[in-house]
């Protein structure tokens, strides 16, 4: 994709940050809806179905190619991206990609949006998402996609996605499929992607030096189709998958390359040699010092008996 001028016009501010915080709540709250529909299976895999859908928007989209790039796609399928990250309710690809650089950039310092090493669990986890000051963005920050019209006004009128779909949901299923496709699979999808910004940063293992708090932790990759595999993402953070080795599991890469079969995404940067065999390198010298330990625990353990034999 070709860079964009160096001259780039001033995004307008959006001037509703009270509005925002009510519609934000508002949305939060419809959960409670699950009770005024009867339990099933079918909705429950309604939500399911909707919430991975959604979850690939932010993961696939917003993360890995608006924000780094990590592939490259037509125009037509890159405004269907943009499009399926709106739908989650996390505002536009423009805005999401310009703030999320912006923490890289920052991983971490006093300048961190939402580092919980600096500002706490909750301030990183979503608060920050609801404060005035990170209403716009800084169009300088995305130059690359910040260049087409479609992407600017997408980024505007973020609400329709998600309001086209949950209309769409109503009139294929009826008050239940909007209840649990919706309502239920939006609460849940909200606060799994959040805990990227909060939890991968607190809890987990640490491969490389990265100069900040990130860590990889599997059970957050399962729940947000990959993410979870956050150090190695700060590490290198260009490549398309942030499960580097293929005991890690990385849904969202899997998706990408199954289209990738297709033509519909190419060129998908990969970490190079040098970093995976630093990897390597670095969990075979955990592996070495662990077994060490508890060899020293062991011996440790064993001269304690026999002393208290022989007293």
């Amino acid at each position: 994709m070709n860079s964009a001028s160096s001259s780039v016009e001033p995004v307008v501010k959006e001037q509703a940050p009270f509005l925002f915080l009510v519609l934000f709540f508002l949305v939060q709250a419809t959960v409670l809806l699950v009770f005024t529909v009867p339990f099933s299976w079918n909705l429950v895999w309604v939500a399911v179905g909707s919430y991975f859908l959604r979850m690939f928007g932010i993961t696939g989209a917003y993360h890995r190619y608006f924000s780094h790039a990590s592939f490259k796609t037509s125009r037509v399928f890159q405004f269907v991206l943009a499009w399926i990250g709106a739908m989650s309710m996390q505002k536009g690809a423009l805005w999401w990609a310009a703030h999320h650089r912006n923490h890289h950039k920052y991983s971490d310092t006093e300048k961190d949006i939402h580092s919980p090493s600096r500002k706490g669990f909750w301030y990183s986890h979503m608060f920050w998402f609801l404060r005035d000051d990170y209403n716009d963005y800084e169009a300088k920050l995305i130059p690359d996609f910040y260049k087409f019209p479609e992407l600017r006004w997408l980024d505007r009128n973020h609400w329709i996605p998600p309001l086209t779909y949950a209309i769409l949901l109503y009139v294929v299923g009826g008050w239940g499929w909007l209840v649990y496709g919706y309502a239920v699979s939006t609460f849940i999808l909200g606060h799994a992607t959040w805990t990227i910004n909060s939890l991968s940063h607190v809890y987990g293992s640490v491969r490389y030096e990265s100069r900040d708090t990130s860590k990889n932790n599997v059970w957050l990759a399962l729940l947000t189709m990959g993410e979870g595999w956050h150090n190695n993402h700060h590490y290198y953070c260009s490549s398309v998958n942030q499960g580097f080795y293929w005991y890690e599991i990385d849904v969202t890469y899997y998706i990408l390359k199954v289209l990738s079969w297709f033509g519909i995404v190419w060129d998908l940067k990969k970490p190079p040699k040098k970093v995976l065999d630093e990897g390597m390198s670095r969990d075979l010298t955990k592996k070495q010092e662990k077994m060490e330990a508890s060899k020293n625990r062991a011996e440790a353990k064993n001269k304690k008996k026999v002393e208290v034999l022989s007293a």
